[in-house]
């Protein structure tokens, strides 16, 4: 009908977050053309072809008028194929080939084929989230995109293959063709081809498996130095097996931020904390996030949240990008601006740098010789700022395995701790540290403020503390390492099962903090 306009809605990403955009069609006279208002990016403005051919595959044609789609709130971006079903919705209630009052219920997300196939995009799930948060109880999405859809609890969720089934499930006396090969494509994660790699594997090394002990009970992030082949890697791979196992809430982000840069997710919450490692050739956007346009892709730091960032050759990285993880990393989160749009997501996983003592590796290492002069040397690990390395609460020396221990290892022995061991010694210190902190609003020791170290709940024995009193007077730590030190020191307590830390635990803290300029 001239003049009378229909609507259904559509979802707009900003971040994880998600706003309503309703899709408003109206038919009026002039000639025949299909218009898009509201701030539609160059994808959403072709969608009016995508959409004309589809209509074609389904047997109809759009009104031979002037036709308007007007995307609202119009003073906001819009961008991506995710549009194209809400508008193809919209018309065929503006042409009365389905119900207009039906149309309007539901949130439409999905790309169209030429021949009406309805075909995934990235986003599905954090937009679901977002659908469920405005109110909205009903979902359609492409097929492909189903499982992971279906992870939202508390929204029905309707999943089409075409825009036939659609038509049809909203009333329309329309044939529903075959499926084609594209609408049978399903986005599923690869099988693991290991098993998960074990701490027990880890050798001769028992410093460096004591800071990763203390990193994931506190959340503390770690810097290793050591020569190639020594088992930084190796280290930084099993610390996600002892971390505990993510929450509903932590899973949830995770796989919107998997969804959000078309990483698969499968067909239920995975629980086990990520790991991220970029090369060290990765540029900033890659490291903290960021794209053209409108659309602000997250980084690895915001891939990596409630998990592993792990910074392999960490020299050389760009300091740059290294110093731009620096804010991100103190206040848990990342807000990325462009000149019409930003986007906030999380950012807070437990850093672990590692890099060699110089450049050829060898500096340090018994048997082999360092042609690197003491000035490379320096100037090598002076690639790491110092404002990055003061928000390292641990450091490690990490030295290949003796002889004796290889032997041991050729013998079949184990190592001392496996990782269902140390994952129990982990959740153990975490529940601890839980049951003492939310009270004050923290969770783990690693986010406790200055202002609540100095509450007397929080207060190490007396006269604990004059080891980092010490430290301080001599400029070996600066007032934030301090504060740090402090709160590794609550964490090597909560491991050891102590009330409060004491003289030994202050004592290890500050040695793990300072262990690079022993």
């Amino acid at each position: 009908m001239l003049g009378v306009p229909v609507r259904t809605w559509a979802m707009a990403l900003q971040g994880l977050g998600g706003q309503p955009i309703e899709v408003q069609a109206v038919v009026l006279s002039g000639l025949p053309r299909v218009i898009v208002v509201g701030l539609p990016d160059v994808a959403i403005g072709e969608a009016t072809d995508r959409i004309r051919a589809a209509f074609g595959a389904l047997g109809k044609t759009l009104p031979p008028h002037r036709i308007t789609l007007n995307l609202s709130p119009v003073d906001l971006p819009k961008h991506g194929a995710g549009f194209d079903l809400a508008m193809a919705v919209a018309l065929l209630a503006v042409s009365g080939v389905i119900d207009s009052q039906v149309a309007e219920r539901a949130v439409h997300i999905g790309e169209l084929g030429l021949d009406g196939a309805v075909l995934p995009v990235r986003g599905v799930l954090p937009a679901v989230v977002a659908a469920r948060e405005a109110g909205f109880s009903t979902v359609v999405v492409p097929r492909a995109c189903a499982t992971e859809a279906e992870l939202v609890t508390g929204i029905r969720v309707v999943a089409v293959g075409s825009l036939h089934e659609l038509a049809r499930h909203y009333g329309a006396d329309i044939e529903v063709p075959a499926p084609q090969r594209h609408e049978l494509t399903q986005i599923v994660p690869p099988s693991p081809t290991c098993s998960p790699k074990d701490l027990a594997d880890v050798l001769g090394m028992d410093d460096a498996v004591r800071a990763l002990l203390i990193a994931a009970a506190g959340r503390h992030h770690l810097s290793m130095i050591g020569p190639p082949g020594s088992g930084k890697t190796m280290l930084a791979e099993r610390l996600p097996g002892i971390l505990p196992p993510l929450d509903a809430q932590a899973a949830v982000t995770v796989a919107a931020l998997q969804s959000l840069c078309g990483i698969p997710i499968g067909t239920e919450l995975n629980r086990t904390p990520p790991l991220q490692a970029p090369h060290h050739s990765a540029t900033q956007v890659a490291l903290v996030g960021g794209g053209s346009g409108n659309r602000i892709n997250p980084g690895a730091i915001s891939l990596a949240s409630h998990g592993v960032l792990f910074l392999d050759e960490a020299p050389e990285f760009s300091r740059s990008v290294l110093d731009a993880l620096r804010q991100p990393l103190e206040s848990g989160e990342i807000t990325i601006h462009r000149a019409r749009a930003s986007a906030t997501y999380p950012a807070n996983p437990l850093l672990v740098l590692a890099a060699n003592p110089c450049p050829c590796g060898n500096a340090d290492v018994p048997g082999a010789e360092c042609s690197c002069a003491p000035s490379v040397r320096h100037r090598y690990l002076r690639r790491l700022s110092g404002p990055l390395l003061d928000r390292i609460d641990l450091q490690v020396r990490v030295v290949p395995p003796s002889v004796a221990a290889m032997r041991l290892a050729a013998a079949g022995s184990q190592g001392s701790v496996s990782t269902a061991i140390a994952a129990e010694q982990v959740l153990a210190a975490r529940e601890r540290a839980a049951a003492r902190l939310s009270p004050l609003g923290f969770r783990v020791n690693a986010e406790i403020d200055a202002a609540a170290l100095r509450r007397v709940e929080l207060r190490p024995e007396p006269g604990a503390s004059q080891p980092l009193d010490r430290a301080l007077e001599r400029g070996l730590i600066t007032m934030r390492g301090y504060t740090r030190a402090q709160r590794t020191a609550w964490t090597i307590a909560d491991l050891a099962g102590a009330d409060r830390p004491n003289r030994d635990h202050i004592s290890e803290s500050l040695w793990f903090r300072t262990a690079s300029r022993h």
